[in-house]
């Protein structure tokens, strides 16, 4: 079912469009594809007033300030290219969007993007980008904690031999 108006209270969460992730082979939609289908969402969402938020994960050049879990991923260590973290030129250039950078896989722990959300009442998100299966990383549920809803994943995340999926849905599945 294609989505035609959108509730007031929702907001567009783009993850990971950005050079160095979106430059990167994935499957089962390409870089390419997948910005272009984020920048016809963000245009969507730009027209009906309605808040686009873009997530960029960054670090510092020795990694202090990666924000560690039970779960230690190696981030690759080393340098990493000039402009690597900044996001792709079809979705910069709008002063009005929403900027959040993470620090480590998910774009809720560690970040401000629930008090970016929570005081616009944005009750519901949009979400897509690169890797979403991994950088959605949802928050833990507790009566206090989000006044999001969390919205439902496809029924099915497109996946590939190296971990890395692309998706770019609004409450449907590719793949």
């Amino acid at each position: 079912m294609a989505v035609t108006t959108l509730d007031r209270s929702t907001a567009l969460v783009l993850i990971d469009l950005q050079r160095g992730i979106a430059a990167a082979p994935t499957v089962p939609l390409s870089g390419p594809e997948v910005i272009g289908n984020a920048v016809r969402l963000a245009d969507a969402f730009r027209a009906q007033g309605a808040p686009v938020v873009l997530v960029r994960v960054s670090f510092a050049a020795d990694f202090a300030d990666v924000a560690r879990g039970r779960n230690e991923f190696d981030f690759g260590g080393g340098a990493r290219p000039e402009g690597w973290d900044l996001i792709v030129d079809e979705l910069a250039g709008h002063p009005e969007d929403i900027r959040v950078t993470k620090r480590n896989w998910g774009a809720f722990y560690g970040t401000d993007l629930d008090l970016h959300l929570r005081r616009r009442g944005i009750t519901q998100i949009v979400l897509g980008g690169i890797a979403t299966s991994i950088g959605w990383s949802p928050p833990p549920v507790t009566p206090t904690s989000a006044a999001t809803t969390s919205p439902s994943p496809p029924t099915s995340w497109p996946t590939s031999a190296s971990r890395r999926t692309t998706t770019a849905w609004s409450g449907s599945s590719r793949g």
